[in-house]
């Protein structure tokens, strides 16, 4: 991913207003990374004539609007057949931006930066962006790989354990297919909340891909590997998910190996991986790990 010194930045029509402000576009539509600079009123929407066009098939032709009054901006929500979302709740009457607000239009999630160094904001969220996951908030593959060959190298030097877990959500595509993409967002984000509870400041979680999910388990046995995995399965079944009033049934399959002998970061991944597909013909929601 490339960006230009100061990124991209639209003028939209509408009565000029004071203040330092924008939105990153930070997960769901291409152009990752793209700044839109608030300087006047804006609506959002699929419809090629709206001030910032999100050509997705869950946004609305008219989705939202952004307003100011003196340094303050305000979502609106256009009547959007699937709605609009500020930090995760849904929009019903305007809605006031504090700076690092995160706006959900359909599948895109915008970021709201605001404040006395916008442009030092900004280039720190292209570097989170560089890291992190944005709709479930946790690491990306990207970093994974790198955090995991540091531990991989520092197991090695120290003869410490370390370990690998994969976990795949059950069933997602007949969510993402019965319920909607907005759905399947949903219980991506829930999950990693559920898994992030359970995991310490030297462990790592990050979404691998999809609907998949790799946790770096340092300095544990292998039996507190198999009970760590086993309470993130339960945390995950027993947790409530409730989207548009329907109650869905969520668990995730984990597979996990413990790093041996001259075993390299892609072997370490195979055998992780090999389990996880075990505990999905074994049944689903249920825990394998390498013996």
């Amino acid at each position: 991913m490339s960006f230009d010194k100061t990124g991209t930045i639209i003028e939209p029509g509408g009565p000029q207003v004071s203040g330092e402000a924008c939105l990153i576009l930070i997960y769901g539509a291409p152009d990752l990374g793209k700044r839109y600079a608030l300087t006047h009123e804006i609506t959002i929407g699929r419809d090629a004539t709206a001030d910032i066009c999100v050509d997705m098939s869950f946004v609305s032709r008219q989705h939202a609007r952004l307003t100011c009054r003196g340094d303050s901006w305000s979502v609106h929500d256009l009547g959007s057949r699937n709605g609009t979302q500020v930090n995760g709740i849904a929009v019903t009457n305007p809605v006031t931006l504090d700076n690092g607000d995160q706006i959900k239009i359909g599948g895109a999630i915008f970021k709201y930066v605001a404040g006395g160094n916008v442009e030092a904001l900004f280039h720190e969220e292209i570097y989170r962006m560089t890291i992190f996951d944005g709709l479930t908030k946790v690491h990306n593959k990207r970093y994974l790989l790198d955090f995991l060959d540091r531990e991989i190298a520092r197991a090695r030097r120290y003869e410490s354990p370390l370990a690998l877990a994969m976990l795949d959500i059950d069933h997602f595509k007949k969510l993402n297919d019965t319920y909607g993409h907005q759905a399947g967002d949903y219980v991506l984000e829930q999950v990693a909340g559920a898994i992030g509870s359970a995991v310490r400041r030297e462990q790592l979680l990050a979404r691998y891909g999809g609907e998949e999910f790799a946790i770096v388990l340092p300095e544990l046995t292998p039996e507190q590997v198999l009970a760590f995995c086993e309470n993130v399965r339960a945390r995950v079944a027993e947790g409530k998910y409730v989207f548009n009033e329907e109650t869905l049934s969520v668990t995730v399959s984990v597979g996990a190996a413990m790093l041996t002998g001259s075993m390299e970061r892609e072997q370490l991944f195979q055998a992780a991986d090999a389990k996880l597909y075990e505990a999905k013909r074994r049944g689903r929601n249920r825990v394998a790990m390498q013996s």
